[in-house]
């Protein structure tokens, strides 16, 4: 997703900084218009102030190495970044048959994820927004293609949270525009369909084979509310509805 969000925000007439952790990466970035530079949470050194000389940073990255992010935060301490958008993920709620809301902090599964969110809040509570997306779906990330040929697809009962790209890079512009920080933010469609329901639509739409479904134990899941996003934000979804997403693996 950061390659799209980093272009929405150049069409929209800011000046982005995108990093990589390749340097055959920079020439696409450069070709959006963004400020391309090589970040490698994994090994940060004090050569990533110049990266942090903006207001606002929106980390999007899929590492779990709570200590490369500790060694952020410091940075960012010492830099002059304003606010922090950090995308995290509804993964870390237990999987319970409950509606789950950003209140429920009693039901949070242990992780790095929570960690670094921490860090973050530690940070500045105030000018620090979380967003927990669903699983992310769109464009190249078809969900027809989610399960290989033999796989079982476990608990077919549990309903699905999950969220299109469009949407993700909607509700993070949305935040930067209105300034909503100090939050935590759940975001997934209004629909939660079954995963039976669900997968086998998306992989009839592809015309592969049905996957096959764990039937000794259906299961049920956790239902992430959406409420609170919308709501603040004002936000209508452009996806609200999964069961009526035609899916375009274009770009």
């Amino acid at each position: 997703m950061g390659f799209p969000l980093a272009r929405h925000f150049v069409k929209a007439g800011n000046v982005v900084k995108a990093s990589t952790t390749s340097e055959s990466r920079m020439s696409d970035l450069k070709s959006i218009g963004a400020d391309p530079f090589i970040v490698n949470i994994d090994l940060l050194t004090s050569n990533v102030q110049n990266f942090l000389q903006a207001n606002i940073l929106i980390i999007n990255i899929p590492s779990k190495n709570v200590a490369g992010f500790r060694h952020l935060v410091d940075q960012i301490g010492a830099s002059e970044i304003e606010n922090v958008l950090y995308v995290s993920s509804t993964s870390v709620y237990e999987n319970i048959d409950k509606t789950i809301t950003e209140s429920d902090s009693g039901f949070y599964s242990p992780g790095p994820l929570l960690d670094i969110e921490d860090l973050f809040k530690h940070w500045g509570s105030d000018r620090t927004t979380i967003v927990r997306f669903g699983g992310l779906i769109g464009y190249r990330r078809h969900p027809g293609r989610f399960f290989r040929p033999g796989r079982i697809v476990q608990n077919p009962e549990s309903p699905v949270n999950l969220i299109h790209r469009d949407d993700c890079i909607g509700i993070i512009s949305r935040i930067v525009e209105q300034k909503v920080w100090g939050e935590v933010l759940n975001c997934c469609a209004d629909t939660h369909p079954t995963k039976r329901e669900f997968y086998t639509r998306a992989v009839d739409s592809i015309g592969a084979g049905l996957p096959e479904f764990e039937e000794l134990n259906p299961g049920s899941g956790k239902l992430i509310s959406n409420k609170k996003v919308k709501q603040l934000l004002n936000y209508k979804f452009k996806y609200p509805d999964l069961m009526k997403i035609e899916f375009d693996e274009s770009t």
